[in-house]
C-alpha cells in the first residue's frame, strides 16, 4: 500500500477535528513523564477537548487550507495538538496551567477564534475566565442589588416599618376625601343666600 494511502486516513481524522473547532494550540510534549501525560490528557479530556500526538507532516497537510494554515511554522519537534470545539479558551487555560507544575510542557502557539497566537499570546489568552464564570458572575451582579432590597424589606418588616408605610397610605385617600369634599359643602350656602334674600325687595 503507498505511503499516500496510508497518510489519508490521518490526515482526513485531523481534518474532521478542525472542521468545528474554536480553538487549536500545539504543544511540544518532550520530557513529560508517563504519569504527567497521563495527568494532562485526563485534563482535557475533563474540559472536553480532543488532544493527540501526530506528526507534523500530517498536521501539514491538515492545516493546509484552512484557517489553522497559520500554524504551519510551529510544526517544528515533537508536536501534540489540543483541539476545542465548545470553550475556545480551553485549550490555553488548561495547557498554561499544567505547564506551570510540568516544565517539560512548552506551548507552541495557536489558533483562537480565527486569531493566530505565538506561546506569550496563548499564555494572555489562557487568563480569560471561560464562558461558565463570566456567566456566573454576571448572574451575582445581576442577582446582587435583588438580594440587597429583598435584605432590606425583611428589616422593615421586622422593625414593624411595613405596616407604617401600610397605615400611612390607609389614611391618605381618607385626608384626601375630606378636602375634595369641604369646599363644596361651604360654598354650596353662600351661592345660594343672595337668590334668597333678593326675591321679597322685588
Amino acid at each position: 500500500m503507498a505511503k499516500v494511502e496510508l497518510k489519508k486516513p490521518i490526515v482526513e481524522e485531523i481534518s474532521a477535528s478542525l472542521k468545528d473547532a474554536q480553538s487549536v494550540v500545539l504543544v511540544d510534549y518532550r520530557g513529560l513523564t508517563v504519569e504527567q501525560d497521563t495527568e494532562l490528557r485526563k485534563q482535557l479530556r475533563e474540559a472536553n477537548i480532543t488532544y493527540k500526538v501526530y506528526k507534523n507532516t500530517m498536521m501539514n497537510f491538515a492545516f493546509k487550507g484552512t484557517d489553522f494554515e497559520s500554524l504551519i511554522p510551529y510544526l517544528e519537534g515533537p508536536s501534540a495538538v489540543a483541539i476545542s470545539t465548545e470553550d475556545a479558551t480551553a485549550p490555553a487555560r488548561v495547557l498554561c496551567k499544567f505547564a506551570k507544575t510540568a516544565n517539560a510542557l512548552e506551548v507552541k502557539g495557536g489558533v483562537v477564534e480565527g486569531v493566530t497566537y505565538d506561546a506569550k499570546g496563548i499564555e494572555d489568552v489562557s487568563k480569560i475566565p471561560s464562558r461558565e464564570e463570566l456567566l456566573s458572575k454576571l448572574l451575582g451582579s445581576i442577582q446582587s442589588p435583588i438580594t440587597n432590597f429583598a435584605r432590606v424589606m425583611k428589616q422593615l418588616a421586622e422593625k414593624g416599618g411595613a405596616s407604617e408605610c401600610e397605615a400611612a397610605a390607609e389614611e391618605t385617600p381618607a385626608e384626601e376625601a375630606q378636602t375634595a369634599e369641604a369646599p363644596v359643602a361651604e360654598e354650596a350656602p353662600a351661592a345660594e343666600a343672595p337668590a334668597a334674600e333678593e326675591t321679597p325687595a322685588e
